[in-house]
């Protein structure tokens, strides 16, 4: 029995065969961007200086 592919699905599945290193790169790429040590002093500052947002922002009070 054969199982349904995607166009989608077959195209990147050339595309990681064509590019055996993509996966890696792209998880490099994520971790760069995403996974950066918090500061625990800055978010607290951050959360301190949030100005509370009123329940309904479109009235005149």
């Amino acid at each position: 029995m054969a199982i349904y592919q995607s166009s989608i699905t077959n195209f990147l599945n050339k595309l990681k065969k064509q590019n055996p290193e993509l996966e890696q790169e792209q998880k490099y790429g994520h971790n760069l961007l995403r996974n950066k040590p918090l500061d625990l002093k800055k978010e607290e500052e951050k959360i301190k200086s949030a100005i509370p947002q009123r329940p309904y922002v479109y009235g005149s009070e």
